[in-house]
């Protein structure tokens, strides 16, 4: 065959790099991750999963100054001087710690106001903002409000700082909840005033200094008939209390609040507008938080369940493949052997470090009747030199050379000029063993089929990245093929290695230029027609891997940005008949669930792992974590023994869950983001260096 140069049109710009990569990205990224930290943040908070409430461990080893434990239960400052009150004879405040709650709080206030009574209720803020409603009914029905903290904390043993956010979040919930705020406050953990040691008078002085009144119990053998401050903690048990107390205190005894015994003005008092809206804000904000946090959780165990499904699925369906391909070979029921010839066609764009690799390995074939059509895409380095010098050699090659247009118009290139019916499509780096084409062509016997995927593997694995990617394309693209063949929606035949009937290729209009996955879009296409899309396991090309993260990001922000356009391009497949119909209800949803919504979401369950390892159980989080890299080993496992593979980049499995999974998560982030902002994304080629053959030159002969 003799050299010829095409014509083509003049050199043009790809219209996917019409606008420049989007950077928003990576800020709406860091803000979703800061929410996302924040709101766990805000709830742990709330739940005392992060500085959790603090109780005593043992008897206070000083007491509160005599004063104070001899005085009044109700202490204030006037003056600049702190005071102390008992209740008048005859008065009685019934005082509950902790709460609203549903269980015990609505029953309290029946019994309440079947007899007549008022109380003081010091609420948490946790607890007000959970239950709203409970703290108006509080309000509306004429008892008082007093603070217990946002989270009951032990104020004797937290920080000046904590203390005042505890009290001011407390606020916050009040005013949004109720439209009022409150005066009093009872310190959590703590007794009558007689027993109160001397850190929790300090704790409680701090707060009578900031203005707040701040409210004990009398002893609990304080006769009623001299006025007196029952506690009691919310409980069932408190309920029954209260009905025993009231139902027995004599006529001349009033139950009021503590204020009103007091004669106090102001003790709670309605909030400002603004400062309604503020803790309305607050409300909001942990009603979303707990919310995020609790559909976290179930979003976790939602995401492990659809992966140990999909890795069941993959196992499974893989060893049907196995089973189907491997005993057909065994029992002799394959069709007749296709002996056709074959055109191969290899674009090439600035790929002098292995072009010449590549076009031996087609040379070396094994398969008799073989045409190559090198199309130069416009390289500007010695590409055309290197493909010429090689046709000079043997006439089976041809070299067509055009300008820069793509890798897709590249392709339409050499199939105008392809001689034969069946087209071996591959990349400009692509190493052949010798049996790859005639492996390969051998499903096409089957009339149904339109296309084969060739099963490629990473020959510079060397270096910790190159294992990485060679684990992934074993354990990840094969295995996932396997499924796709059985299942009869394979959504991607890939570039480095596939053959096509012609009559499949002119029947969709060739390879189409409407996408940056050009591979993904023809297979996607050819679906959609009709055509099953198979893959053989024994037509083996060996490809060269980025060899850098920054080549690694490159490459596969192209395969998800292209893959993501093919997709939105044969969305319709989803509602179609036929095969079209299972290749998008099967192949499409796969790739969707798979390859698009779990790893955008993978980033938030990320920071809620690390939230649970630091704040939760890590002994759980660690027992989560071993269990998916168990699953991941066994499934690296099975993929190596399938391809016929060595175990030794195991080792590195448990680095890459952490790593390098984390960088396909990104990309898949840069890339839906790109789409949606409606960003164009440059055509990205790889630096190649002419490593797709380390492995097999390592491999004993």
């Amino acid at each position: 065959m003799t050299r010829a140069t095409q014509t083509a049109p003049p050199a043009r710009t790809n219209r996917h790099a019409l606008r420049r990569d989007p950077r928003a990205h990576w800020l709406l990224l860091l803000l979703t991750l800061a929410v996302a930290a924040t709101a766990l943040l805000f709830s742990g908070y709330g739940r005392h999963e992060i500085t959790p409430t603090a109780t005593p461990a043992h008897p206070c080893t000083a007491a509160a100054p005599a004063a104070v434990r001899t005085g009044g239960p109700v202490l204030s400052e006037a003056g600049g001087k702190a005071h102390s009150a008992h209740l008048p004879a005859g008065r009685v405040s019934l005082t509950y710690d902790g709460g609203p709650d549903p269980t015990w709080t609505p029953p309290l206030l029946d019994v309440l106001k079947k007899h007549h009574a008022k109380a003081t209720f010091f609420l948490s803020g946790t607890q007000v903002a959970a239950h709203p409603d409970l703290v108006r009914r509080i309000h509306g029905e004429g008892h008082e409000i007093g603070s217990h903290t946002y989270t009951d904390a032990n104020l004797a043993q937290v920080s000046a700082a904590r203390a005042r956010l505890e009290l001011a979040i407390t606020q916050n919930t009040l005013a949004g909840a109720a439209g009022l705020g409150t005066r009093l406050v009872r310190l959590p953990h703590t007794g009558d005033i007689s027993s109160m040691c001397a850190d929790q008078w300090a704790a409680g002085r701090r707060a009578i200094d900031d203005g707040y009144i701040l409210v004990a119990a009398d002893a609990a053998d304080r006769s009623t008939k001299r006025g007196a401050i029952r506690q009691f903690s919310g409980s069932q048990e408190a309920v029954d209390a209260t009905e025993k107390l009231l139902a027995s205190a004599p006529h001349s005894v009033r139950f009021t609040t503590v204020g009103a015994a007091l004669g106090m003005n102001g003790a709670s008092y309605p909030v400002s507008e603004a400062t309604e809206a503020k803790g309305t804000a607050v409300l909001w904000a942990q009603t979303l938080s707990r919310g995020f946090a609790d559909s976290m959780t179930w979003l976790l165990v939602a995401a492990g369940v659809i992966s140990l499904g999909r890795l069941v699925l993959l196992f499974t369906v893989a060893r049907v493949h196995v089973r189907r391909t491997r005993g057909k070979r065994r029992r002799g029921k394959r069709l007749p052997p296709v002996n056709d010839p074959v055109t191969v066609i290899v674009p090439a764009y600035n790929e002098e470090a292995g072009i010449e690799a590549t076009l031996r390995s087609l040379l070396a074939s094994t398969h008799p009747y073989i045409q190559i059509i090198v199309v130069d895409d416009g390289s500007s380095d010695r590409t055309f030199e290197i493909a010429e010098w090689v046709r000079q050699a043997d006439p089976r090659v041809m070299v067509v050379r055009q300008p820069n247009a793509g890798k897709a118009a590249a392709l339409n290139t050499g199939l105008a000029w392809a001689h034969f019916d069946i087209v071996v499509m591959i990349d400009g780096d692509t190493v052949f063993e010798p049996e790859a084409i005639r492996n390969l062509i051998q499903p096409l016997a089957d009339p149904r089929i339109g296309a084969v995927s060739g099963n490629t593997k990473v020959g510079n694995r060397q270096g910790i990245l190159g294992r990485w990617q060679h684990l992934e394309y074993v354990v990840g693209f094969n295995l996932d093929r396997r499924m796709f063949d059985v299942l009869e929606c394979m959504p991607t035949v890939p570039g480095a290695i596939g053959a096509f009937r012609r009559q499949a290729l002119t029947g969709v209009g060739g390879v189409s230029e409407d996408t940056l996955a050009e591979d993904t879009d023809l297979t996607m296409a050819l679906c959609r027609m009709g055509w099953r899309v198979v893959y053989e396991e024994s037509a083996i090309a060996w490809t060269e891997a980025p060899s850098t993260v920054r080549q690694l990001w490159k490459q596969r922000y192209r395969w998800c940005y292209g893959t993501l356009q093919a997709m939105w391009k044969h969305r319709r497949s989803l509602f179609e008949k036929g095969s079209a119909g299972k290749f998008g209800r099967r192949g499409l949803t796969y790739l969707a669930v798979f390859q698009t919504l779990l790893p955008l979401l993978a980033p938030l369950v990320d920071v809620f792992a690390v939230y649970g390892l630091l704040f939760q159980s890590a002994a759980q989080a660690g027992a989560v974590w071993l269990g998916f890299t168990t699953v991941q080993v066994i499934s690296a496992l099975y993929a190596l023994r399938l391809d016929k593979e060595k175990f030794e980049p195991l080792w590195t499995l448990p680095l890459q869950i952490f790593v390098y999974r984390q960088l396909m998560y990104l990309v898949v982030v840069q890339s839906v983001v790109t789409a949606l902002l409606g960003s164009r994304l440059r055509w990205h080629r790889m630096q190649r260096t002419g490593s797709a053959t380390d492995t097999l030159q390592r491999q004993p002969a």
